[in-house]
């Protein structure tokens, strides 16, 4: 399915994101060369962006809306470590693209915080986990988030490709960010609401390419 049929979904059901098309294009094509090339995706926020962070990642990692089979060889070679429950792992694991939230795990993000500073508990993780060419989603309604702006400030440093998901203004972080989706509210609650339909489309063409009929 062609990413602009999910774009005409999306803004069909929200128009007032028909401005954001092709940013959303964009960011789902980032993504998508991302992972071409052996790379992976973080994603961090605060909140609801946080629980939108992990939202993602459940999208990406396992099937969203299309069947993701295991290859046929990666199948035999798990029948060949265990015959007693190879085929019962080749017949249900699916194909997962690397998704890594930073809100995710609690004992390192309260070690940084406590040890370190609670502003760099996303910056302190990008070093960690994030190699050049990566890419980060960073969500903020009001990209003014410290902790955000300090993870596209490190992901930038390391030449990773930075994404943000905001709201109207952009705030502070909008000028470390690549590419900014910028849903027109500026209610934190008014903006998650376009967020979440905005990250699921970029999912859907993310998926699509890769396991649709002509992936």
């Amino acid at each position: 399915m062609n990413s602009k049929i999910f774009l005409d979904l999306l803004t069909g059901r929200h128009p007032e994101l028909l401005n954001l098309q092709d940013t959303i294009s964009q960011a789902a094509e980032t993504i998508i060369k991302a992972y071409n090339a052996g790379r992976k995706l973080l994603i961090c926020g605060n909140g609801g962006s946080s629980s939108d962070s992990d939202h993602i990642v459940g999208e990406l990692m396992k099937s969203f809306e299309n069947k993701r089979p295991l290859d046929i060889s990666f199948k035999r070679r798990l029948a060949e470590v265990s015959r007693e429950r190879g085929k019962y792992l080749a017949d249900k694991l699916e194909h997962g693209l690397p998704a890594i939230s930073l809100s995710a795990h609690t004992s390192l993000t309260t070690a940084i915080c406590n040890d370190i500073d609670p502003d760099l508990v996303f910056a302190q993780q990008i070093i960690g986990y994030g190699t050049e060419k990566d890419v980060l989603i960073a969500i903020s309604t009001s990209g003014n988030s410290k902790n955000v702006i300090d993870a596209c400030i490190t992901a930038k440093a390391m030449n990773m490709t930075v994404i943000g998901i905001t709201g109207k203004s952009g705030g502070a972080m909008k000028q470390y960010c690549d590419i900014l989706i910028n849903v027109p509210e500026e209610k934190t609650a008014s903006a998650q609401e376009l967020q979440l339909p905005v990250y699921h489309t970029i999912c859907r063409i993310v998926e699509e390419h890769f396991y649709g009929e002509d992936g």
